[in-house]
């Protein structure tokens, strides 16, 4: 049984297409629906670009307390790179804006570069088409209204970084397998490798394959969670306040029990001082 209210997690394999606020609203809608409540708590454990596929983790109700651990969590993604192209947003959401040569890189260029500069703690740029705030504001915002944006590099850990396929000499391509810490931007790797590779590089193609300990192989679709969030058997919103309520009763309990312990045990301690001194006089 559903208990939206209390808190759940759901791991969802996020389509591609699709802004990860978008998942997340509508889930909040049809909970709102189901539960005849407009205050419904759902947020997302790590943002997903749109054009990104894969693990999304969404938590509803005293859940989202959680957001931030479940964030922390080690990330793997399977990156496909194109080389000797580049576009302002680092993957194909905008158009090519340069081109640069790529018949001299090879794939043990590659895994050295890979092995040397990109593993373990690294200093990376965020892209200026990104959620990191400038000034107070999304750079995003300021990006797409033509607007340079700066921002300081942030160090992060690649704890893996492998190439799984490899296009060259053939074709400047790269499908890369990257395990890393929270905050890493997939997008700004690929531009990196790129200039590391004497060359420019985007992605166009990312799956988030794992987050902590779930692989997106055990994730739901949306229309299945949506499905679900319709249809399986949930604690109403009022019987979902009881058991709150109910909780906090008994969290309240324990809390009075503990302090008077705490205070019967100084006063204990007092007591025994008191006749020690009484004693030794």
């Amino acid at each position: 049984m559903l208990n939206p209210i209390e808190g759940e997690i759901f791991y969802i394999d996020k389509p591609l297409e699709m802004t990860s606020f978008a998942v997340v609203k509508q889930m909040r809608g049809r909970l709102r629906t189901r539960l005849d409540r407009k205050n419904i708590h759902v947020g997302h454990a790590g943002t997903l670009d749109p054009l990104a596929s894969g693990v999304l983790i969404v938590c509803t109700g005293r859940m989202t307390k959680r957001i931030e651990e479940l964030q922390a969590g080690v990330k793997e993604y399977t990156a496909w790179v194109r080389l000797g192209e580049t576009t302002p947003s680092y993957d194909m959401e905008t158009e090519v804006d340069a081109t640069y040569p790529w018949e001299h890189i090879t794939r043990e260029q590659v895994e050295k570069v890979l092995k040397e500069q990109f593993t373990g703690s690294i200093q990376q740029v965020p892209p200026a088409f990104s959620a990191c705030k400038v000034d107070g504001k999304p750079a995003y915002k300021l990006a797409r209204k033509g607007r340079e944006v700066e921002i300081r590099p942030k160090t992060l850990v690649i704890d893996e970084i492998e190439v799984m396929e490899c296009g060259l000499p053939a074709e400047p391509t790269l499908v890369l397998r990257v395990v890393c810490s929270k905050g890493t931007y997939i997008r700004a790797l690929a531009r990196d490798i790129g200039e590391a590779l004497g060359s420019g590089a985007h992605l166009y193609g990312l799956r988030r394959t794992q987050v902590g300990d779930m692989r997106v192989e055990q994730c739901e679709t949306l229309d299945a969670v949506l499905q679900r969030l319709e249809t399986e058997e949930m604690v109403s919103a009022e019987e979902a306040e009881k058991i709150l309520l109910e909780r906090e009763r008994i969290a309240n309990r324990e809390r009075a029990a503990k302090l008077n312990a705490q205070r019967l045990a100084r006063q204990m301690k007092q007591l025994k001082k008191q006749q020690e001194k009484n004693t030794n006089t």
